[in-house]
């Protein structure tokens, strides 16, 4: 699989459909997996926070999430359209565990956001086993979500803690986790589609401007965002 470096940190060059190829292959295996989607903001937290880089590093399968990481890929010669982000990807991922009779557990976000999605994607694709449990990334809750999640034993587990908790939840617990095939944080994704968080128009998102239509709905997000010019000028100037 062809991959490249951002700033060291590795991306894997597939588009939505190589995504879900490699996903599904990954459920086939019956070993545990773990998918991340990369963003400027991970490739930054990177460089000053060794064991975030450590789990990046250990992932099977880097996405690129976000304009920003394709810009960069392809200046490395890595062949992307467009970014693979978590949000999208669950939808799919519901449809390819319905035909597959894969079993789905959502963990994560406000009380209730979780389940509010399980009950959509159950509507939208009968026959779909899919659980929920809102959770915490706090470690005195691993044990009570452990437990729920192994008694459902799904081959895909979805987290939305955010970043850099989910991805840092997933690898702490990840031993303990019995039957999980793919592991994934999916930051936001459970508030996106149960129409919480509005998204950027579809134009927005074409144009690599989604950033800009977050920062206006959540203006709290201007501390993380006073990165990305620091990220555009290290990508120019090729550091590492």
């Amino acid at each position: 699989m062809e991959q490249t470096r951002v700033l060291g940190v590795r991306v894997d060059c597939v588009d939505m459909n190589g995504a879900l190829e490699r996903i599904e292959d990954f459920v086939g295996s019956g070993s545990r997996h773990v998918v991340a989607t990369v963003n400027p903001e991970f490739v930054m937290r990177a460089h000053d926070d060794r064991n975030f880089a450590r789990v990046l590093e250990a992932a099977d399968l880097c996405l690129a999430d976000g304009s920003g990481v394709v810009w960069a890929a392809r200046r490395q010669g890595c062949t992307l359209a467009k970014p693979v982000t978590g949000v999208d990807l669950v939808p799919p991922l519901a449809e390819l565990c319905a035909r597959r009779q894969f079993r789905l557990f959502l963990l994560g976000a406000a009380p209730g956001v979780a389940d509010e999605l399980a009950a959509r994607l159950r509507a939208k694709h009968p026959g779909l086993e899919v659980a929920a449990h809102s959770g915490s990334p706090d470690p005195s809750s691993d044990a009570e979500s452990v437990s729920m999640i192994n008694a459902e034993r799904p081959h895909m587990l979805l987290v939305a803690y955010g970043s850099p908790k989910q991805e840092l939840w997933i690898d702490r617990v990840g031993d303990k986790l019995e039957g999980v095939a793919v592991a994934m944080g999916v930051g936001g994704a459970f508030d996106f589609l149960t129409g919480r968080v509005p998204r950027a128009p579809r134009w927005m998102r074409r144009a690599g401007m989604e950033w800009l239509f977050r920062l206006a709905n959540q203006p709290w997000r201007i501390r993380r965002m006073a990165v990305l010019p620091v990220y555009a000028l290290r990508v120019l100037r090729g550091a590492s």
